[in-house]
């Protein structure tokens, strides 16, 4: 198994991206710590991917509570003593709205939890990494991110600041056996789509179609793996050739 005996966090692990990846990671053989802010639809994910590890453990969790992130990390690391994977994929992005529009509260929320919410978690878990001498980590971003969204300015930002972030923190880590990489998915499947090969119709691609969380989860899990051991500091965006509209 590619992931037996490893541990994976995922975070935003209820639908879409999130779920595809724990799918995977657990069919690969990880043991799971997923988080969420909508338990119940997680615990509906735990009880999917039961069938296929015995070690999942669940945690109600907003990502942009500190308190709460090192709580949760220091929970699991007693737990199951080590994280070999982290998947930061928890996020806010639905909003369309003109940046002369949009409350700089809206903002800061969209910065707490994008941002700074990816902060807390890998802060939290990166140190029993380099302890370990061994670490994944996938940060979940987008092509807004490389491009800027019109009426997407905020999530825009916050994504160009993972991406730059990911590519910091890789070779602040390389020394210690730790990638870091993002994957920057164009258009997706709607997260409420229960289908992991969902997809369907869009202008947006040269493929003529939005992708699907599996393939999106399949990204992820490769950059999980040892076979991508000299992959690090990359943004691999996976959006079925992009227009750049």
């Amino acid at each position: 198994m590619r992931f037996e005996n490893q541990v994976a966090l995922i975070t935003g692990a209820s639908v879409g991206i999130g779920r595809a990846a724990a799918l995977q990671l657990a069919k690969d053989g990880a043991k799971l710590v997923l988080l969420d802010i909508a338990f119940e639809k997680l615990e509906d994910v735990a009880r999917e991917v039961g069938a296929y590890t015995d070690t999942v453990l669940i945690y109600r969790c907003d990502i942009s509570d500190e308190a709460r992130v090192h709580a949760v990390v220091q929970d699991a690391l007693a737990q199951l003593g080590q994280i070999d994977i982290l998947v930061n994929n928890a996020a806010l992005w639905r909003c369309r709205s003109l940046f002369v529009e949009t409350s700089t509260d809206e903002w800061r929320r969209f910065f707490d939890v994008n941002v700074m919410g990816t902060v807390y978690v890998t802060q939290a878990v990166l140190p029993a990494m380099i302890e370990h001498k061994y670490g994944r980590v996938i940060n979940v971003a987008s092509v807004a991110g490389v491009y800027g969204n019109p009426k997407m300015a905020h999530y825009s930002a916050t994504k160009g600041a993972v991406i730059s972030f990911t590519k910091s923190l890789a070779k602040e880590v390389a020394e210690h056996g730790i990638t870091v990489n993002a994957v920057s998915p164009g258009s997706v499947s709607p997260a409420s789509e229960p289908d992991i090969d969902h997809t369907q119709p869009s202008e947006l691609s040269y493929m003529g179609r939005t992708g699907s969380d599996r393939e999106n989860g399949d990204l992820i899990a490769f950059l999980a793996s040892k076979e991508a051991a000299y992959i690090s500091g990359q943004n691999i965006q996976i959006d079925g050739c992009r227009k750049k509209l």
